[in-house]
């Protein structure tokens, strides 16, 4: 069945808005597979929000397994067209996660999304941080000086927000090394707040293709403590993603028709006795959820597609029975109402 895309102007160019940046990616991405992986490109994968009435999405997934650990570029659409008394008119993302093979070159995250309300107000959400399993100190100062080219005035309060947002309280360190964070982000010009999401979107996608082209030239030698470094550092995002990360909780809360896209930001493996040394340093009842997250993972800690869903279901079944506990999660100093924006008016 084909996917029903919203019928606002704004939400028709936000929508090719971020497929434009979801080709440039892939692209580029791929231009990497075959200059130093093996030739694999990525694949797109589709799927539909009500068997397409109320949207759907794409994702390009990577088939390299020479250069990619896991990757997944995600464009998205949801809206409630004909449902007038659905708060949510449109929301348009493209939501992004590189996780490379080699344990000296960075991952990324990019999400860039425009939020189309009822009552005729649009917002954007626009974030990304860059996470290395083993700190290379030049990849992140030129990952910050692109994103104060990129961002301009915007830059101390995208920075602040960052990294507020991927603190780990319980662990006393943050999810990557350089972030930034635009929440609630609109002026009184939609046409050029447009322009700013599409501009960051294209300089933050080159400048880490830049930064991770070097890494992958020169940064070849690999020994078994910096894999044992990567798996720690991949377990770590795991429990932020699963623990803290609003968008991932919201996305599983407000339906199951895209378990596996949403949690395609995970790993392929994590350190299972290292997550389990975590639990008593969350409050309740988060202990309770990192220890239902243990239980979906088999003991080689491998985040199969499979496991991928059942790790969804324990996420959105500890909040169904925990609501409270969203208030423990991840936030700026504006708090989204993602879930919220999909109930009733």
């Amino acid at each position: 069945m084909q996917i029903i895309m919203a019928g606002s102007q704004e939400a028709k160019k936000a929508y090719a808005l971020v497929r434009d940046l979801q080709k440039r990616f892939v692209d580029k991405l791929d231009t990497l597979t075959d200059k130093y992986g093996n030739c694999d490109h990525f694949e797109e994968v589709t799927w539909l929000r009500d068997e397409g009435l109320h949207g759907g999405g794409s994702r390009f997934e990577a088939r390299d397994e020479k250069l990619f650990n896991t990757a997944s570029v995600n464009v998205s659409q949801v809206h409630y067209d004909e449902l007038p008394d659905k708060q949510l008119q449109s929301a348009t993302a493209i939501s992004t996660i590189i996780h490379p093979n080699n344990s000296h070159v960075p991952s990324i995250h990019i999400h860039i999304s425009l939020t189309e309300l009822r009552e005729g107000r649009s917002y954007w959400r626009i974030m990304t941080d860059l996470n290395p399993s083993i700190v290379n100190m030049d990849d992140r100062e030129r990952f910050y000086e692109a994103l104060q080219n990129l961002s301009g005035m915007y830059y101390e309060e995208g920075v602040e927000q960052g990294d507020k947002y991927f603190a780990i309280p319980a662990l006393k360190q943050t999810r990557g090394v350089s972030h930034f964070y635009l929440e609630n982000f609109k002026t009184e010009d939609a046409a050029a707040d447009m322009l700013f999401a599409q501009t960051f979107g294209e300089g933050i996608i080159d400048a880490y293709i830049e930064i991770i082209d070097d890494a992958l030239a020169s940064r070849k030698e690999i020994s078994e403590a910096d894999r044992a470094k990567q798996l720690a550092y991949h377990t770590l995002y795991l429990f932020q993603v699963l623990t803290l990360d609003r968008g991932t909780t919201a996305g599983l809360l407000v339906h199951n028709q895209n378990d596996v896209g949403i949690m395609g930001s995970l790993p392929s493996h994590i350190n299972k006795e290292l997550l389990a040394s975590w639990i008593a340093k969350v409050p309740q009842p988060q202990d309770a959820l990192v220890r239902s997250l243990l239980d979906a993972i088999d003991d080689d800690g491998a985040i199969d597609i499979n496991t991928k869903e059942k790790l969804a279901a324990v996420v959105r079944e500890h909040y169904t029975k925990h609501p409270e506990a969203l208030k423990m999660q991840a936030s700026g100093d504006t708090l989204p109402t993602t879930v919220a924006n999909h109930t009733k008016v």
